[in-house]
């Protein structure tokens, strides 16, 4: 299916945006224990050995109760979830990554680090995402608003510390891809591509120079500005030996209108995050998380999506090349239920 590919056409950010309560229904009483697996995951092992050896699959944030049956044996109070959910969650066949994004809102320390790769097997691997307060352009208030410019947006310096360093410390060998998300730009950053570039360049340089000795370490850039899609971006990227993250959101265009950037880049990796479904526009969160709490079940089905992205891994893996690809609940309702389909149309090729 490798033709399909080709041919297809450090200031503290704004809050992360809270997932709506769950309705006042009964539930039964959250446990507070160690963490197990749910038995019927293991219906997934026959399917696990269909997919490409190089694909990794994961969630974007893990701490949902609403797995209960899915990922865990049981339901869990979310903050127990938050601390031992990975040691059931790796054991999981499809499961293979996981995307901490809560490194976007405040850096972690590499004990913090230690700490999850502690709870998974050596074969698990770790997205981990820079913090706002080095790729966000802007300072922001409480509720996202701008409120000033950022004299630390693409700090090599910060970023080196306060996100390469610690990761490499506390995740080692499980690390598997950094990820640098560029959040919306305002007009003045937009209209000057070139010296964008010029600062994003001097930063990626800093990265892999920090990355010495780790080759296998993926560096990728996301973006949330469909103006950047631009050749320049792809130079920019190849000359510091880093990848295009395919981000899958209501803020960019759908996922073929990405994929000229990553065949610019080709031969090379994949890495996807599939956000929020695009139904939902531009700042859908809220009404994608009031519409799929409390996570179990799809409810925004994207067959669309779902049918270039497997072709895209199919092409990409099939060529040799690794592949990572995370999935947040806003995509289609329930990210296990999405990634266990999306196995199902990739092992179909």
């Amino acid at each position: 299916m490798q033709d399909d590919f080709f041919d297809q056409a450090l200031p503290a950010p704004a809050k992360k945006p809270q997932a709506a309560k769950p309705k006042p229904t009964p539930q039964p009483r959250p446990r507070r224990d160690e963490v197990a697996p749910a038995p019927g995951a293991l219906q997934y092992q026959a399917l696990a050995a269909r997919l490409p050896a190089r694909l990794r699959m994961g969630v974007s944030t893990w701490s949902y109760p609403g797995w209960d049956g899915l990922v865990w044996d049981g339901a869990y109070d979310a903050s127990v979830l938050s601390k031992k959910g990975l040691t059931a969650y790796h054991r999981h066949p499809l499961l293979r990554t996981v995307c901490v994004d809560r490194t976007f809102w405040r850096p972690l320390t590499a004990s913090q680090y230690a700490a999850y790769a502690a709870q998974v097997d050596a074969d698990f691997r770790f997205v981990v995402k820079c913090p706002a307060g080095v790729t966000d352009a802007q300072v922001r208030t409480e509720d996202g608003k701008a409120r000033e410019a950022n004299p630390a947006f693409l700090d090599p310096r910060l970023a080196v510390e306060h996100f390469v360093q610690p990761t490499l410390e506390g995740l080692g060998g499980k690390l598997g891809v950094l990820v640098f998300q560029l959040s919306p730009l305002p007009w003045g950053w937009l209209s000057r591509p070139s010296l964008l570039l010029e600062r994003l360049g001097t930063l990626l340089a800093a990265v892999r120079e920090a990355l010495a000795g780790h080759s296998q370490v993926l560096v990728a850039v996301e973006v949330r500005d469909p103006e950047l899609l631009i050749a320049p971006l792809a130079d920019t990227l190849k000359v510091h030996g880093a990848t295009f993250c395919l981000g899958l959101h209501g803020k960019m265009p759908p996922i073929e209108q990405q994929l000229p950037i990553l065949r610019a880049l080709w031969p090379g990796p994949l890495v996807c995050r599939w956000n929020l479904n695009r139904v939902f526009g531009a700042y859908g969160y809220p009404d994608a998380q009031k519409k799929h709490d409390p996570f179990h079940e799809i409810r925004s089905e994207d067959l669309h999506t779902r049918a270039l992205l497997a072709r895209t891994i199919r092409g990409i893996t099939g060529a040799g090349q690794p592949a990572f690809v995370t999935i947040s609940n806003d995509a289609e309702g329930c990210a296990p239920r999405s990634i266990a389909l999306l196995s199902e149309a990739i092992a179909a090729l």
